[in-house]
C-alpha cells in the first residue's frame, strides 16, 4: 500500500521558515519524480517545487529565492525548507509521487499571519 505523508505544516509569522516533510512508502523512492502542489482556499491547486530522481529541481516563480525542495532516499523522504513566507503562501500543501502514476498525499495546512 503506498502511503504519502506530509508534516510539518502550522501557523507562522511573515517572515517566519517551517520545513515540510513527506515520507513515502509503498514504492521504490528512488524512481520517482517528487513535487510539492499548494492549494490556498477558493484557488486551483498549484506547483510549487520539483525534485527529479537525479536531484534536478525546479519552482514556481512565486517561491524561487525561498523554498529548497530536498529529497533523501535513504530515508524516502522529501522535504521543502520554505524560509521568508508570506501571507500568499498560506495554503494546504501536498506531496506527490510520479513514476507513469501519480500518488498523492492528504495535505498538511501552513498558515502565515501575525
Amino acid at each position: 500500500q503506498v502511503q504519502l505523508v506530509e508534516s510539518g505544516g502550522g501557523l507562522v509569522d511573515p517572515g517566519g521558515s517551517l520545513r515540510l516533510s513527506c515520507a513515502a512508502s509503498g514504492i521504490s523512492f528512488r524512481s520517482y519524480v517528487m513535487r510539492w502542489y499548494r492549494q490556498a482556499p477558493g484557488k486551483e491547486r498549484e506547483l510549487v517545487a520539483a525534485i527529479s530522481r537525479g536531484g534536478f529541481t525546479n519552482y514556481a516563480d512565486s517561491v524561487k529565492g525561498r523554498f529548497t525542495i530536498s529529497r533523501d532516499n535513504r530515508k524516502n523522504t522529501v522535504y521543502l525548507q520554505m524560509n521568508s513566507l508570506k501571507p500568499e503562501d498560506t495554503a494546504v500543501y501536498y506531496c506527490n509521487a510520479e513514476y507513469g502514476t501519480d500518488y498523492w498525499g492528504k495535505g498538511t495546512l501552513v498558515t502565515v499571519s501575525s
